[in-house]
């Protein structure tokens, strides 16, 4: 029997309220969607009930030929505490890092009541192995083996499912920890193992210490989720070995590399990181390149800046209060998703989130139990929303639901009407998110008024254009399915790898040859990672960084080597120039006359798949309007007081060149784009919708 050739590519996105799927035939370039509510339980089910809703619609499985899915299962386990039970070994002496931290503190520094997280290994379980390796990576002490053994069998007889490993400047000397490593599957080979030297061989303790304790916090969640998934996904005949999972840094990784655990702690952002890429590679098409995204989906809303058509990065960062130093797109989030639960605190005072309805049971107006007020009941009572178009009328809302829960939670209380309860629960959440941007651009340097707004998820078009005024931002990209970007953002990236080693030296004093060494060895490590996930014949690309700082600061600069050759006196030299030009950039000032110290190596290896490519759709010949796309008309109450009669239009049917006046409505399965009085919108070529504000600059 001849084998199928692959003519599908499919993109997953698991949120907290739905799942998203984005099937993509290479054929045609064509795409369709599938919207179902999430399964908190196992997010697989949810998944693999997608999957075969295309199956059922005669996709042949075997034509599959790529699969990539976005998971938020690792960042949902860290938030809600319930992963692995984790036991830790660290050199002697050193088992009060986890206890002293940096002796930072979360927020307010002047808080006395601060209280830190619990430790993911406490004392209890915490084993202190007699070795000693020094800065340079000389053997001042050898590994105690024995010792080592006994803590295996005292950890495993505790119940531990997994073992962080993290000893003094390892990543000098890894040979320690590997031999650690290999005792525990002797002794105890049931338990997971994350070394410090393989998660983040890199300067600073606790940093390198928290990353590798969530690492091995998460990574029997992931590994049991992914070969659950896997097996789900044979079961119905999709074999492809094209199998990928987001990570932070905007890339994929097979998962073959997810499976052996050491990477889990890079997928922490695997869900937001996707919208973010399809931002940077769809968009542009729509003649933006500096983008903020606004990703709005059922618990949370992520916010990106995009600059050049490049989303920006971060080496370093905290997820669930816990420090973890992972290259990762710099995205923030608040609890401002269509789920989230507005309440009356005491005193009077109405406040949304971060409690969020999620997907189980929903908001009130789903018709499943839910009584709190959300998001999604606020847009409902204010004629925004659709009740029998939601999801394409595959779910049917419910208006009276949504007022009941509006008028006993929030409007009573209140002394307010069910529609100016609902107005004010949506200027709270936009003025929220508005906030978070400036807030987020300031930090950055940035001016968001420079930037077009691209809103996504299936709230984020509903709320752009009030964000958008907050903000002054005159110019919004709705992408033509909004609701399912993120899922679409997964046929839009290549598998990235990054490596880091550290080894602290002054430039003054730095041997070439010892750096190109060090590089070399970074990148015959990342060809070796590759070749093991079935991508040895791929062809890599390599870029190289130098992490550098002036001597004596606690910080480093990323410094690219992009267009240099291997290292030499010259290649040094330009390096020295580019870091002083990069502090200059960010910090604004640089001081050429200061010694300058080379902290870490970084290598990336990036491998170019296949990617949807937007198309270009054909300009009608004859004169374009929204006419035949004019499904009827509601009334909305866009302030709560006054109720408007508003037209309503299928996006599906606008065509190119097709203008709407605000205030308007436009619908589509996955999606619905509010434009308010002031506004105006156009359809370009690509499919995208454009808002722009009245008296904005051309």
């Amino acid at each position: 029997m001849a084998r199928t050739e692959p003519r599908y590519r499919l993109g997953v996105d698991v949120g907290g309220t739905h799942t998203d799927l984005v099937l993509l035939d290479t054929e045609t370039g064509t795409i369709a969607v599938e919207k179902i509510a999430s399964t908190p339980a196992n997010p697989a089910d949810g998944v693999l009930c997608g999957i075969r809703r295309f199956l059922d619609g005669g996709v042949d499985p075997a034509a599959i030929g790529f699969f990539a899915h976005g998971t938020t299962i690792t960042t949902n386990a860290l938030l809600e505490m319930r992963g692995a039970k984790v036991g830790l070994m660290i050199s002697a002496g050193y088992n009060a890092i986890q206890e002293t931290q940096t002796q930072a503190r979360d927020g307010n520094p002047f808080d006395y009541f601060y209280d830190k997280p619990a430790p993911i290994a406490p004392q209890s379980r915490t084993v202190e192995i007699p070795e000693r390796v020094s800065y340079t990576g000389a053997v001042l002490t050898a590994l105690d083996e024995d010792a080592v053994a006994a803590g295996a069998k005292m950890l495993d007889a505790a119940g531990v499912d997994a073992i962080a490993v993290n000893y003094l400047f390892s990543y000098m000397y890894p040979a320690h920890e590997g031999r650690t490593a290999e005792i525990i599957g002797d002794v105890a080979p049931r338990v997971h193992v994350s070394l410090s030297s393989d998660v983040l061989p890199r300067i600073r303790e606790w940093p390198r210490l928290s990353t590798t304790l969530v690492n091995a916090y998460l990574a029997p969640v992931l590994t049991r989720y992914i070969a659950d998934l896997a097996r789900g996904l044979d079961s119905l005949g999709i074999t492809t070995p094209q199998r990928f999972l987001m990570q932070s840094n905007g890339g994929v990784m097979p998962f073959a590399a997810a499976m052996d655990g050491k990477n889990t702690v890079h997928t922490l952002l695997s869900g937001p990181a996707a919208g973010a890429r399809a931002a940077a590679w769809v968009a542009s098409d729509g003649g933006a390149r500096d983008l903020v995204t606004l990703d709005m989906g059922g618990t949370s809303a992520d916010i990106a800046f995009i600059q050049g058509g490049v989303p920006l990065e971060v080496t370093e960062g905290t997820v669930a209060r816990r420090q973890v130093d992972v290259p990762a797109l710099d995205m923030t989030t608040i609890s401002a998703g269509g789920g989230s639960m507005a309440k009356v605190e005491a005193g009077g005072f109405l406040t949304v989130g971060p409690e969020s309805a999620g997907a189980d049971p929903g908001p009130a107006c789903y018709g499943q139990g839910g009584t709190a007020p959300t998001i999604t009941d606020a847009d409902l009572a204010c004629g925004l929303l659709n009740p029998d178009y939601f999801l394409g009328g595959s779910q049917r809302l419910e208006p009276g639901a949504a007022e009941r829960a509006l008028e006993t939670a929030i409007a009573q209380p209140l002394n307010l009407s069910v529609r100016e309860a609902a107005a004010g629960i949506r200027r709270i959440v936009d003025e929220r998110m508005a906030d978070e941007v400036r807030v987020f651009a300031a930090k950055r340097g940035l001016e968001p008024r420079d930037f077009t707004l691209l809103p996504f998820g299936g709230a984020g078009a509903v709320h752009a254009a009030a964000v958008a005024g907050e903000l002054g931002i005159t110019r919004i990209l709705v992408p033509p399915r909004p609701g399912a970007f993120s899922a679409l953002g997964l046929l839009c990236a290549d598998v990235v790898h990054d490596f880091i080693r550290s080894e602290l030296k002054p430039m003054a004093t730095l041997d070439p040859a010892h750096g190109e060494a060090l590089f070399a060895e970074l990148e015959d490590h990342a060809r070796a990672e590759l070749a093991a996930e079935g991508l040895g014949q791929a062809i890599a690309t390599i870029t190289r960084e130098l992490d550098m700082r002036y001597a004596g600061q606690g910080y480093e600069l990323r410094v690219s080597l992009q267009g240099l050759g291997a290292l030499d006196p010259a290649v040094l030299g330009e390096a020295r120039t580019r870091f002083h030009a990069r502090h200059l950039e960010i910090h604004g000032h640089a001081a050429p006359e200061k010694e300058v110290e080379v902290v870490s190596y970084r290598v990336r290896a990036h491998v170019s798949v296949p990617k949807f490519e937007p198309r270009q759709r054909a300009r009608p010949t004859g004169p374009t309007d929204a006419k035949a796309a004019l499904k009827g008309r509601r009334m909305v109450w866009f302030d709560g007081l006054t109720g408007v009669e508003v037209p309503i239009y299928e996006r599906d049917l606008l065509e190119v060149g097709a203008t709407l006046a605000g205030p308007a409505i436009v619908e589509q399965m996955d999606a619905t784009t509010v434009i308010p009085k002031g506004w105006g919108a156009v359809v370009d070529t690509y499919g995208n919708l454009i808002l722009e504000a009245e008296g904005a600059a051309p």
